[in-house]
Formats: structure tokens, C-alpha cells, sequence
């Protein structure tokens, strides 16, 4: 398992790499999230073996049970849906929260972060195709959230994030990356205070090319990694 997961990030890298030239982008602009959710221990550390060291995770009892046990250096990313009552469990041990959609959280998240006076790096999260079963912040409330956000001083909005609505035909998802970076130059050029945009968190295992080209920074990958969930 541990040469066929190696394969796989070889190939992803490639494709990666070709998506990137494909467009005039450096292909060290684009990271590669590896997606561990619901995956066993022992993958995680056969692709760190491989060289891969970014891994998110979307729930957080897995997370701090992962955290304890993988040793290496692991840099973790929160992904997923994100309660405040859990958020005292991430403090201090994940890189960047990609799924802030709303100020109650991201006050929860200052506070935490605040009690070791250190400052959260944060992604909001954008629901680019308003779907009811999807969280994020509607795209016509993100810039007014970003603005209180910019506010709380334990916190560092880096840019955004988006699960647009699945296609099978990419072209078809191409123009909500593109809204979401459309949306993150906007905001850009408000210039707040503890904010940049210099971060879209964008694309998955079957659309990430599409997501590089529309200027994806973090692509999120799990099943191209490590098989379907069961």
C-alpha cells in the first residue's frame, strides 16, 4: 500500500505540475493537501515516507486522536465543519482553519488563540453555489464578514475556501473557482488590517487541474491519494 500511495503522489505532483504550465503558474505556488479523514494511521505515515507533510483533517475528535499518535513532520490543516464548543481542542496544533464561515466561530477561534497570545491563520469559507446542504458564508456576505474578522486581533485571514456544487464536466465548476477568485481580488484590494488573499483553498481529487488554472493555492486530495472512503 505504502509503494502504490508513493505512486499516487508522484502522479499527482505531475499533474499538478502540468496544470501549472499550463496556465504560466510556478508550480511551488500550489501546495498539496493530502485528505487523511477516515483514513487509518498507517497511510498517513506511509505517504510522510513518501515526502508528503500536509495533511487536513475535517473532524476534530480524529484530528487530536491522529495528532497524538503521528510522529514526523506533520503540518496539519482543519478542514472541515468546525463547532466553537471544539474549537480549544485545535489551539496551538493546526497550521490554518480553512472553514470559517461566520464571526460567533471566528471570535471563539481569537479567544482560544488569544489565551497563548499567539494569532490563528484562517480561511473563510465561501458557499460560491448557495447550497443548503453546504456550509459557508454567502458570497454576498463575505466581504462584510472578512471586515469584522479583521478585527479580532488573535486572528490572520489568509484568503478563502469553497466546495463549489459537483459536475462531471469541469468546465462546468470552472466559473465557481473563478468567483471565488474573483471575489478574494476584491477583497484584496480593500487592503484590512490582518488580512490577504494571498491563499485560495480550492479544487479536489477529480477537478483540482481546473481549480489550479482559475489560481487554486491548497488543492484538497483524498481519494487520488488514498482510495475511495470506505
Amino acid at each position: 500500500m505504502s509503494v502504490e500511495i508513493a505512486h499516487n503522489l508522484e502522479t499527482i505532483q505531475q499533474r499538478i505540475t502540468a496544470a501549472c504550465l499550463r496556465c504560466g503558474r510556478d508550480p511551488q505556488d500550489v501546495q498539496l493537501i493530502a485528505v487523511s479523514k477516515k483514513k487509518p494511521v498507517e497511510l498517513i505515515e506511509a505517504a510522510l515516507s513518501a515526502g508528503q507533510t500536509l495533511f487536513g483533517e475535517s473532524y476534530v475528535q480524529e484530528f487530536i486522536d491522529k495528532h497524538q499518535v503521528v510522529t514526523g513532520p506533520v503540518r496539519w490543516h482543519f478542514i472541515g465543519a468546525l463547532q466553537s464548543n471544539k474549537v480549544k481542542y485545535l489551539a496551538g496544533k493546526t497550521e490554518l482553519i480553512h472553514s470559517v464561515d461566520r464571526l460567533s466561530l471566528a471570535k471563539e477561534i481569537n479567544k482560544q488563540w488569544g489565551k497563548a497570545d499567539d494569532v490563528a491563520r484562517i480561511l473563510v469559507q465561501v458557499n460560491v453555489g448557495d447550497e443548503a446542504s453546504k456550509a459557508g458564508v454567502p458570497v454576498d456576505k463575505a466581504e462584510q464578514l472578512v471586515r469584522q474578522l479583521s478585527e479580532l486581533p488573535h486572528l490572520h485571514v489568509e484568503g478563502l475556501m469553497a466546495l463549489p456544487p459537483y459536475a462531471d464536466n469541469l468546465e462546468q465548476v470552472r466559473p465557481w473557482f473563478r468567483l471565488l477568485r474573483e471575489l478574494a481580488e476584491k477583497i484584496d484590494t480593500l487592503n484590512l488590517p490582518n488580512v490577504s488573499m494571498a491563499t485560495l483553498s480550492m479544487g479536489m481529487s477529480h477537478d483540482f487541474e481546473i481549480a489550479i488554472e482559475e489560481g487554486a493555492t491548497l488543492i484538497r486530495v483524498g481519494t487520488a491519494i488514498f482510495g475511495a472512503r470506505e
